[in-house]
């Protein structure tokens, strides 16, 4: 008999334990057993913090990641054979295996986009703490020394998995995965071949399939949790003693209500309508209903509740049911007999409050599998007449299947009202194409939703759905939905790093964060800076340029030839009764180009080109017979990961100065240039 395995310590581990039975969810057949028991959970800590992770800098472990996505890719297609024994079609298991690994990509380039190319982050601009500049404040975020520990839930063993391990691997902290029990087998195929690529240091990943033992006695104040699953698992755990002594991170992302909305300005002859019902059957049927986000309590005008029954019920009679590799099939079983019982429980609890209007324990088609050996339920649609008169039913019980409850509401505050009823969803959706009537449907629910989505005719053709949660936006919600955050961008990566504030003097802290401060000590060279390749250049390296005053020809021939006639620029009696300039001015844009003709050198070498432009500021007016100089400064250096079809080359960020004769800064901004590195560079 098959056991699925853990991988601690440096090594694959079979329990001496007999374990739980995991069944094929479509024919019911024993696939094997999982336990952990005999595991040093201490001693997996243990491994874990010793990893060497963090000593990598943030694009390395990004770059590890990309490459990472890349193998398992490769080898999608062994996942796919096991995913279909969870009960997962072709395009459930799209979304667990494929959705994963391209959240893989996502974070990597989030990562190597926004983030330095440094073991830790520096995060925002130097904050002026005293009168002469002096003393400053900075926040920086570096890696925990602990382990991440991610339990997660049996719905998308892969997908659950990757988007959590991608932020913290990302974030130097070392990861311990454990699966849900009952699909971990499809977990354990990938983690097999992520410790294969050995793309990460020993220890960054672990494995746990069973029970965590005692490992949560075990934890310090340095770990993170972060669970997905069911509130009542959650509160259970959040609340063991040594999380609460050590105030030991715990982020949560429950099981929750979620509701879609119908907007009271939609017929049933416009587009919305139609893709309102394919939403909110798709929702049902995807993953057989297992889905954290999926829709739970669909909110309808209650002039058009008969005809949503009818249609929603039309496009259900279209759902063929049975084994996901039979053709033709679009739903398969729950993952398990004891999810499936689940299932019908709530769907009883719900019957008190509910009336059934399509599907429920009623007889069902099954095809190329035997219904009751394996774990199939029926999408069932249930309506709650009663929806505002009541705060339990629907608005408590949540059926983890493909159960969907009808309520009908007469106005935009019932509406309203009755998503707020959720008491906290991870996503919440709105079918109108009445700007105003979203308006008021988002800005009154939004704060019991973690995501929102507007759909209608303008967006639907290229929208990810309602329960799509997206590598770039926040997963998570308040209340019920556990009140936690996943995702998010560059946001994930830095739950799993500690934020400090730091003070100190200007060099003290460019000396640390490898960033030129304003006021901090600078250098300078003989040297033309755009005569140096990027390791020769200096943190904090300034060129003070010649001076330059500008005519009354610059501006006009600026203006002729940007075609910017302002009346600040030419009028010069409304110029002088402007409160803004007094008199004639350059324009803007015509200091940046003169600034640029003065500290550039023309000549080509290591400098390759103007990689783009931040933080522009415009402060003093200047006016004809005004004189400018520039000051530039090595603000930042990002070696770039190397290309084949690119010479080596890295991103310097220059600290970019206007000043004019008084001293008076005119202009503060942020030049970025690709510089060649000397290292590969022809003798």
């Amino acid at each position: 008999m098959k056991k699925i395995a853990s991988y601690v310590n440096g090594h694959w581990f079979e329990s001496d334990s007999q374990g739980r039975a995991v069944h094929n969810a479509v024919t019911g057949e024993l696939i094997g057993t999982v336990s952990s028991d005999g595991v040093d959970f201490k001693a997996v800590l243990e491994y874990g913090r010793s990893s060497t992770l963090r000593h990598m800098t943030i694009h390395e472990r990004a770059l590890a990641i990309k490459a990472l996505a890349v193998h398992l890719d490769s080898k999608k297609e062994s996942f796919y054979r096991l995913s279909s024994m969870t009960g997962a079609t072709r395009g459930d298991g799209w979304v667990d295996i494929e959705g994963g690994i391209g959240t893989l990509f996502a974070m990597s380039s989030i990562a190597r986009r926004e983030l330095p190319n440094e073991p830790f982050i520096v995060e925002g601009e130097p904050i002026p703490l005293s009168k002469n500049g002096t003393f400053l404040g900075q926040h920086i975020l570096t890696p925990k020394l602990g382990v991440s520990v991610h339990i997660n839930a049996f719905n998308f063993p892969c997908w659950g998995m990757l988007e959590k391990i991608a932020p913290s691997l990302i974030a130097g902290m070392p990861v311990i995965v454990k699966p849900g029990t009952v699909t971990s087998y499809l977990t354990e195929a990938m983690v097999r071949e992520i410790i294969a690529s050995g793309l990460f240091p020993e220890g960054s990943v672990q494995l746990i399939c069973g029970g965590v033992g005692d490992l949560f006695d075990h934890l310090t104040s340095q770990d993170v949790v972060t669970f997905t699953g069911s509130a009542n698992t959650a509160e259970k755990l959040k609340s063991h003693p040594n999380i609460l002594n050590n105030c030991i991170p715990f982020n949560t992302e429950a099981d929750s209500l979620n509701c879609v909305i119908l907007g009271a300005s939609v017929s049933e002859d416009d587009p919305e309508f139609g893709l309102f019902i394919k939403e909110v059957v798709r929702e049902m049927t995807v993953k057989c209903g297992q889905k954290c986000t999926a829709i739970r309590r669909s909110i309808v005008p209650a002039g058009m509740i008969d005809t949503v029954i009818q249609a929603i019920s039309e496009r259900l009679d279209g759902v063929v049911i049975g084994d996901p590799d039979h053709e033709g099939v679009r739903m398969g079983p729950l993952v398990g007999t004891s999810q499936r019982q689940d299932v019908r429980d709530n769907v009883e609890r719900l019957k008190e409050t509910c009336t059934v209007v399509y599907g429920g324990e009623s007889e069902f088609e099954v095809v190329g599998a035997d219904r009751e050996a394996g774990a199939f339920f029926p999408p069932t649609l249930l309506l709650c007449e009663q929806a505002m008169q009541i705060t339990d039913g629907p608005h408590a019980i949540e059926a983890f299947g493909p159960v969907n409850t009808l309520m009908p509401y007469e106005s935009l505050d019932d509406a309203i009202e009755l998503a707020r009823r959720g008491l906290g969803s991870l996503a919440g959706s709105v079918f109108s194409h009445d700007d105003e009537e979203s308006r008021q449907l988002i800005l009154g629910t939004a704060m019991f939703h973690g995501r929102m989505l507007v759909i209608n005719r303008d967006c639907a053709g290229e929208s990810t759905g309602h329960g799509s949660p997206m590598p770039m936006l926040v997963h998570g919600g308040p209340g019920r939905a556990g009140g936690g955050e996943e995702l998010g961008g560059s946001l994930a990566i830095k739950h799993y790093m500690q934020r400090t504030a730091i003070q100190g003097s200007p060099t003290t802290l460019m000396a640390i964060t490898r960033q030129y401060v304003p006021g901090a000590r600078t250098t300078t060279d003989v040297v033309h800076p755009f005569r140096k390749y990027f390791e020769q250049l200096a943190i904090g390296e300034c060129y003070q340029t010649h001076r330059r005053t500008v005519t009354e020809a610059d501006i006009v021939n600026f203006g002729c030839l940007s075609g910017d006639h302002f009346y600040a620029h030419f009028d010069d009696i409304a110029a002088k009764q402007s409160p803004v300039f007094g008199k004639r001015v350059a324009h803007g844009y015509f200091l940046i180009s003169a600034a640029a003709g003065l500290f550039v050198d023309p000549a080509p070498g290591p400098v390759l080109a103007n990689y783009g432009l931040d933080n522009l500021r415009f402060i003093t007016p200047v006016g004809i017979g005004d004189t400018i100089s520039v000051k530039l400064v090595v603000k930042q250096k990002i070696r770039k990961a190397p290309r084949d079809d690119e010479p080596l080359q890295g991103i310097v960020k220059w600290a970019v100065q206007i000043s004019n004769q008084h001293d008076e800064l005119v202009a503060l901004y942020d030049v970025l240039t690709l510089v060649l590195l000397a290292e590969g560079q022809p003798d």
